[in-house]
């Protein structure tokens, strides 16, 4: 246990400044919000997480991708002050289907499918196969008559032939052409020319909404990326693109992928040029980011057993690696997740270890940002979540109880049973906070916007709603901004279409959820010439932009 106000300053390998925080970032929670019992939180083999809107309350909730048992839905019930399974053993529930007991789910993503305004659930099955093709198909799900019915089980779409049964590992949702309709984008672990990525979406030409008749259909080829490798992580957002969603494999045995959206719904391949591809090493958790406050998208990825990645986009859209030593060492990684902890504008870096061979702790950095230089790398007192003999495999940070605090939870399984952990953060709590909720055209949660919030003193904050992240996992469709003692006074969205909105925002919005609808058509910009976007920026053309 180090010692609190130690500062430990370590060269040459481990960098320039490591600095321990005296405090811990964690504090165990699960027997007080989620009990380990045989219908909350059994102990099973759990991966990868989404957080969505299961119930249509508004509210969000984690799904759990259950391995040897049931799928898990878990809701905060504000009454118990805790989390409950809502997926029951009950055929009469309307969450039953989602259990899906005869797979072996590894990934889920949520997103707007059909444009209905609510996210349909995708799970990604393995069912013991490592790699090609799978013996039990994955599963999507959406709210239809009254209950959850899985999509790709009904008769149109088995004719079709279009439910993936290969042994993929990530999956993430992607609006390609800007629609608000989404696409599966699915990583497989091909086996020899058996396993390419896919890409499923609805087929309007074939479908009928209002009759619940969906027919899906892979487009992985005319989008251009039904490649073969050795699928590992998938994140999804505007990288290289000013808004458009572009899309990043992080991958085994082979180089990465950076997938460049055209415009058109289609995509090339960057990687390359953009010196992600990392050939020698094997992806898996990865997230987006702006680390250094530039408004460009950054990504940070972990290696298995090899080093892990920091990277900054540069003004010729390439990348290059700031890790510093102890960041980069290597560890069994699985989820990585980015996000502000407790608050204090600085973005921090978990990163979630699998036990498989002794001890594996899981890790914490801040990023600090400064002006005029890379960021400040420092390793933060992770406290209770560093569970050194956890089995990770997924993770998920959302704010369970509306007090405007991430809280962690996370997924262990693989190499052994363990029941689901749950973190409430232990600093912060007195730091301002603002979370931003943009919507699609048709009312459902626009993955793959961008939001950034320009504040009063530090600047512009941007966020990224991903379509994927973590590793088998998808973060929640909100942008959370930890504000210190700061304010925001302009918020700007852009969706995936390359609509955009600026709005002002006013002291009394701080400490609150904004909801940012899709707008309407030739709407951009509700400032005014003297609206104070912050230092370092003014009102130009209706939007905020550097002095």
């Amino acid at each position: 246990m180090w010692a609190p106000g130690v500062l430990l300053l370590l060269g040459g390998l481990f960098g320039p400044c490591l600095s321990l925080s005296s405090e811990p970032m964690f504090q165990v929670v699960t027997q007080t919000m989620l009990p380990p019992d045989s219908l909350h939180n059994p102990t099973q083999l759990n991966y990868g997480m989404a957080v969505t809107d299961v119930d249509g309350d508004g509210d969000l909730e984690v799904v759990v991708a259950g391995y040897n048992g049931p799928n898990l839905v878990l809701k905060y019930d504000q009454t118990q002050k805790r989390l409950v399974n809502i997926a029951v053993d009950d055929i009469s529930s309307p969450f039953y289907n989602l259990r899906d007991r005869e797979g072996n789910a590894i990934g889920v993503t949520a997103c707007d499918v059909d444009g209905d305004g609510r996210e349909e659930i995708y799970f990604l099955n393995t069912n013991n196969a490592f790699s090609g093709r799978a013996t039990y198909s994955d599963k999507l799900f959406k709210f239809r008559n009254g209950r959850f019915e899985d999509l790709l089980g009904d008769e149109l779409n088995v004719r079709r032939g279009v439910a993936n049964g290969m042994a993929g590992r990530s999956v993430a949702c992607v609006d390609r052409k800007g629609t608000g309709r989404y696409s599966i984008y699915v990583s497989n672990y091909a086996s020899g020319r058996v396993g390419a990525h896919a890409l499923l979406e609805m087929d309007e030409t074939a479908s009928d909404i209002t009759k619940g008749v969906i027919a899906l259909s892979d487009v992985a080829a005319e989008a251009g990326v039904n490649k073969l490798t050795g699928g590992r992580g998938v994140v999804v957002g505007p990288i290289l693109s000013p808004a458009r969603s572009d899309v990043f494999c992080d991958n085994e045995n082979g180089p990465n992928f950076l997938f460049k959206n055209n415009g058109d719904g289609t995509f090339v391949e960057m990687a390359r040029h953009a010196g992600l591809e990392d050939r020698y090493q094997h992806g898996r958790g990865v997230a987006l980011a702006d680390f250094n406050g530039d408004g460009k998208t950054d990504i940070v990825y972990g290696n298995w057993n090899g080093e892990h990645r920091l990277l900054l986009q540069g003004s010729d859209s390439t990348f290059r690696n700031i890790a510093t030593g102890r960041f980069a060492a290597a560890s069994p990684i699985r989820t990585v997740i980015a996000a502000d902890f407790d608050n204090d504008q600085q973005l921090d870096v978990f990163f979630n270890n699998i036990a498989y061979r002794g001890s594996a702790p899981n890790r914490l950095f801040r990023v600090e940002r400064r002006a005029g230089a890379d960021p400040l790398i420092q390793e933060l007192n992770v406290g209770d979540a560093a569970e050194p003999q956890g089995r990770g495999t997924g993770g998920a940070a959302t704010d369970l109880d509306g007090d405007g605090q991430l809280d962690l939870l996370l997924a262990h399984g693989e190499s052994a049973r363990q029941p689901i952990s749950v973190y409430k953060v232990a600093q912060g709590s007195s730091n301002r906070w603002l979370r931003v909720v943009p919507r699609t055209r048709y009312g459902a949660f626009a993955r793959g916007a961008k939001v950034t919030a320009f504040t009063r003193r530090s600047g512009a904050h941007t966020r990224i709603i991903d379509g994927g992240s973590g590793y088998l996992c998808e973060m929640e469709p909100v942008a959370h901004f930890g504000l210190g003692g700061d304010e925001v006074t302009v918020l700007e969205v852009s969706w995936p279409d390359g609509s955009s909105v600026t709005r002002t925002l006013q002291s009394g919005e701080m400490n609150s959820v904004v909801e940012v609808a899709f707008p309407r058509k030739g709407e951009t910009s509700l400032l005014s010439n003297d609206t104070q976007c912050g230092s370092g920026f003014a009102v130009k053309s209706g939007r905020c932009a550097g002095l």
